[in-house]
Order: C-alpha cells, then sequence, then structure tokens
C-alpha cells in the first residue's frame, strides 16, 4: 500500500481480481459491488472500444476486412482465434487495445474517487499482473477454481474448448504465479453463499483501509 503523507487525503482501497479464464472473477467482482464497490471491469471497456472507429479501423489494418462481421463490426471471436495463434498478432493486439484500456481506466478512477458512495474500486483486468497495476492495487485476490470447471464454463459461456482456454492461458503468467502474488485467494468451488462469505469476510478487512 502506498505510502500517505502528512495531509494527504487517503484514497479509497483499490482491489484487482486475478485468476484463470472462466474462473469467476466476475462473480468476485459484483459480489464486492453489493457492498459497496465501483467496478471497472477492462473487458466491458475493450467492448466499448470495439465499437469505435478508430479502433475498428486499427485492427482492420493489422488484421485484415476478415475480423469483422457482415454488419462491419469486429468480430470478437474470429479475433481471438486470429491473435492467441501468434504471439507476434497478439502483441500487436495489445499494442492497441492496452493504452486506451488504461487510460479509460484512469478516467474512471478519478471519478469514483470523487464519488462519495463508493467505498471501494475493484479491477477486473485479466492481465492485471502483466501491466504491472498490482502494485497500485491495496489487495490483489486470486479467484481459484478448479480447471474442469473453468473448462466447462468457458464452453458453455464463451464457446471456447479447452485446449483454446489452455492456449489463451500461456501467453499470461502462470495461475501458481497468480496465486502466489495474490494478497488473499478465494475458493470458488463451491455453493455461491460460500463465495459471498468469503467476500465479505475480505471486504471487512479492506474497508479498514479506506
Amino acid at each position: 500500500m502506498p505510502d500517505i503523507q502528512v495531509g494527504e487525503r487517503k484514497r479509497k482501497p483499490l482491489i484487482g481480481i486475478v485468476g484463470g479464464i472462466a474462473s469467476g472473477k466476475s462473480s468476485v467482482a459484483a459480489g464486492f459491488g453489493k457492498l459497496g464497490c465501483a467496478l471497472i471491469d477492462a473487458d466491458a471497456i475493450v467492448h466499448e472500444l470495439l465499437e469505435t472507429d478508430a479502433v475498428r479501423d486499427d485492427i482492420v489494418t493489422e488484421f485484415g476486412p476478415d475480423v469483422l462481421d457482415g454488419s462491419g463490426r469486429v468480430d470478437r471471436q474470429e479475433l481471438g482465434k486470429i491473435a492467441f495463434a501468434d504471439g507476434e498478432k497478439l502483441a500487436a493486439l495489445n499494442g492497441i487495445l492496452h493504452p486506451r484500456v488504461l487510460e479509460e481506466t484512469e478516467v474512471l478512477l478519478k471519478r469514483y474517487e470523487r464519488d462519495g458512495s463508493v467505498k471501494a474500486v475493484v479491477l477486473d483486468m485479466p492481465l492485471l499482473l502483466e501491466v504491472g497495476w498490482a502494485q497500485r492495487c491495496d489487495k490483489v485476490i486470486f479467484v481459484d477454481c478448479a480447471d474442469e470447471r473453468r473448462f466447462e464454463r468457458a464452453r458453455r459461456t464463451r464457446s471456447l474448448t479447452e485446449q483454446e482456454v489452455k492456449k489463451r492461458e500461456n501467453f499470461q503468467i502462470s495461475l501458481d504465479t497468480k496465486k502466489t502474488l495474490a494478497d488473499n485467494t478465494i475458493d470458488n468451488n463451491s455453493e455461491f453463499s460460500t463465495l459471498v462469505r468469503q467476500i465479505n469476510d475480505i471486504f471487512s478487512d479492506i474497508a479498514k483501509l479506506g
């Protein structure tokens, strides 16, 4: 946690959520939201960016027109298949999206800092550790979920096969390392009530930082 100088207003706690694909990070973030936290969802920001002309044009320039669907919008599934099949292509996509995502994140952080109803800010960013934002977080929480559960959820909700999930995670920091670097671990392998209890317990400690 960054040092606070004498006379400086203490900022609101920033909570980072990390974990594997389809581990339930969004559910955990939503749980904190019900406790009065504001949520910053990097994937949602990407969705919005892909609807802008500037980002769409940059992606077509890099990946070609085949990444557009019949209505001229970016086909996220097709784009993902191309990017995660080639490290250079993935780096190019990240170069287009990441600066814009981080810029929008900064805007939202400033907005929520001024909002008296917000108790803390939750950052759901898949590459939180990779882009160095964990250092800005007061707490980093790892969402632990068994592989078979994650693979089934990814297949059902994102149409991703087990092989595709593994291929995508190969481009990220390993789950073991993420878990080691986190301050807290939430077990998402049982009932929803158990998940909620863990979120409440962790937030009771985090709230003391605000």
